[in-house]
């Protein structure tokens, strides 16, 4: 790629002034004018009446490299914080220099604690084409989609020394005819789905221009020690030599840019694919939308095991590719085509593994072998990476959620309105004041993977409407955050709805129809509690802290179990209401044995009685005994 006019081959003494400035020494530099001056003054807010990026999207060329003229380094004008760009690669100015020295640092030590095995994991995703690199996200669902797909890749392993020339994916000699690299052909079974992808990873979503507006080196070309200068000595390729701990791995020595003003660090290309490439998957196949996410959060941190890239690099990818998929996928012009490829995805797996709309999420969490099986185990591992080494500062500011952005969660929440599902991205977002992740519009505090798993908070008074005709996450679905807010839940439709959350909401909790599940002790709130339809489930103990009224018809269904205190417990009133059922499962590893009492409900006081009580046995009744504050049930043999 041809350099931008104005810029040089740097000199050995820009070189070693830009390692003395940049991370924290006396010296000061003063940049030349330059295309993008407005780097040093603030960040990218201060252009004027700028659009939305979905809407503006399109102005990412290299052609455009200011916030003014490019929608994405508008929202990267985070960095404009941290850093000041100069008039070449190597006159840039640190801003906040404690984060750029932390930034070196923390490469540095991954770097040198990498193992071989690593460093030859990250050599296969340095060169693998990253959208076949995110088919791995898809777990069990993984060889169905290469076979559907059509998607082969050359590279799979690394070789034991330093590739003599740039190695590159291609389509297998002995491949079937038709495949393709990356994500698939679009003359196969998917391809849809791989033209959905390829469309997401458009044309107007390189980093490059980033990349030029920036400056920002790479982590190999930077020293974290600002008094260690160019050594004056060239390693066998010819780079230059510092006294540096960020060690790039052997296999990509030959991979690496040679023109340091056309191979900037910030924003990471490959960081930007792999997020662009897994949210166009997540999209047509929301089954594995989680597991995606991660999957593309743990290969943008192979940029940094590489040495390739600094965390920031990183943070700028994901930024970026987060509103870059938002806008392909908010785009009229996309609708067609992402619909199509829901229905295609969803259509070829059902078939091909037995399932329906309703049991493909089960079958494709199957797998005890899947690397991204373990749900806690990687939040554990995303939350460090969505911010690294920035430090939170400032003010809790509010987030209003950038115009589009729901489209993300258009197919793993397809039951909720866009309005919800931009509250759901809002009450789930990151904090403010991670200065890289506060620029224009905020996407860099959205947590997709937090969000999948629905609300973090009711801010006023949530209605769910799910229902089980319409199939998928209609059929049934999680809420696994802990809700906090002043707000209730009405649950409304035939569906299933869990809550499995600590919750904290103080608004009540109303189910008119279908199915709510209690999948934590305080899954209801802290609020009132009351069934006008509906049944609701708990197969653990469960707290309400307010009242508990049951209407006709409603059911309460519980799972009782010997030696346990009661099922229900309830800080206020209970009412039972004429009509109201009970139903009692037998626990399965502590089930209750004939001639005991078995508590059931306990309150401050209880009036009315349930019209009917049932228990899912056919060896065992349950007779129940009601006090003025609670009730029992003795059990009997049939």
């Amino acid at each position: 790629m041809p350099s931008p006019a104005g810029t040089d081959t740097p000199s050995a003494v820009n070189r070693r002034r830009f390692l003395k400035t940049s991370l924290g020494g006396s010296a000061a530099l003063v940049a030349a004018p330059t295309l993008v001056s407005w780097l040093g003054a603030a960040d990218a807010k201060a252009a004027t009446n700028p659009l939305p990026f979905v809407d503006d999207y399109r102005t990412n060329l290299t052609t455009n490299l200011t916030p003014e003229t490019n929608a994405v380094v508008r929202i990267l004008g985070g960095f404009a914080r941290i850093w000041k760009t100069g008039g070449a690669w190597n006159t840039g100015t640190p801003l906040r220099p404690e984060i750029l020295r932390a930034n070196v640092r923390y490469c540095a030590a991954v770097t040198t604690a990498r193992t071989e095995a690593q460093g030859r994991e990250a050599f296969v995703y340095d060169r693998q084409h990253q959208s076949y690199a995110m088919i791995g996200g898809l777990g069990p669902l993984a060889g169905l989609y290469r076979q559907g797909a059509k998607a082969v890749t050359s590279i799979t392993a690394a070789p034991d020394t330093t590739p003599a020339t740039t190695v590159s994916d291609a389509v297998p000699a002995d491949a079937p005819a038709g495949s393709a690299i990356g994500a698939g052909s679009y003359t196969s079974d998917l391809g849809l789905v791989a033209k959905l992808v390829d469309t997401v990873r458009g044309p107007f979503a390189s980093g490059n221009p980033g990349k030029y507006a920036f400056q920002y080196p790479r982590p190999w070309r930077m020293n974290e020690n600002s008094e260690v200068v160019d050594t004056g000595r060239t390693d066998a390729l010819g780079y230059p030599v510092y006294d540096s701990k960020v060690v790039v791995v052997p296999q990509l020595l030959r991979q690496r840019g040679t023109s340091p003003a056309d191979d900037g660090g910030f924003p990471s290309g490959h960081t930007n694919a792999f997020h662009l490439a897994s949210l166009a998957f997540a999209y047509a196949v929301p089954e594995r939308f989680q597991e995606l996410v991660t999957r593309a959060l743990e290969l943008s941190h192979t940029r940094i095991v590489s040495g390739m890239h600094s965390t920031v690099d990183v943070l700028g990818g994901r930024v970026m590719a987060t509103a870059l998929a938002a806008a392909a996928l908010a785009d009229p012009a996309n609708a067609e085509l992402k619909a199509a490829a829901r229905a295609q995805a969803l259509a070829w797996f059902t078939e091909r593994t037995g399932t329906t709309a309703d049991t493909l999420f089960a079958h494709a969490h199957s797998d005890a072998n899947d690397a991204y099986a373990d749900r806690k185990a990687n939040a554990r591992a995303n939350r460090p990476r969505l911010t690294y080494v920035l430090e939170r500062q400032g003010r809790k500011e509010p987030l209003t959620v950038p115009k589009g952005a729901e489209v993300l969660l258009e197919t793993r929440q397809p039951y909720l309105t866009a309005a919800q599902r931009r509250e759901v991205l809002r009450s789930t977002a990151l904090p403010s004041g991670y200065v890289l992740l506060d620029g224009f519009e905020q996407w860099g505090r959205l947590d997709l993977f937090t969000a999948a798993d629905g609300y973090g908070s009711f801010d006023s008074d949530v209605t769910v409407t799910l229902e089980a005709s319409k199939g998928g996450f209609h059929t049934a679905d999680a809420w696994r955050n802990d809700i906090e807010g002043d707000g209730g839940l009405t649950k409304r439709g035939s569906g299933t709805l869990t809550l499995t959350g600590h919750n904290r909401y103080h608004g009540g909790t109303l189910l008119e129809a279908g199915t709510l599940v209690a999948g934590h002790a305080d899954a209801l709130g802290q609020g009132d509690v009351r069934l006008t339809g509906g049944t609701l489930r708990a197969g653990l103990p469960v707290r309400v802290r307010g009242t508990w009224v049951q209407e006709s018809g409603a059911v309460l269904d519980l799972t009782v179990r010997r030696g346990h205190g009661a099922v229900l417990t309830v800080s206020g009133r209970v009412r039972l209401e004429r009509g109201a059922v009970l139903s009692l499962r037998p626990d399965p590893e502590r089930p209750p044995v004939a001639g005991t009492v078995v508590p059931v409900i306990e309150a401050s006081a209880l009036r009315g009685q349930f019209d009917r009580v049932e228990l899912d046995s056919d060896t065992l009744r349950a007779v129940p005994v009601y006090t003025a504050d609670g009730l029992s049930v003795r059990i009997l043999k049939r």
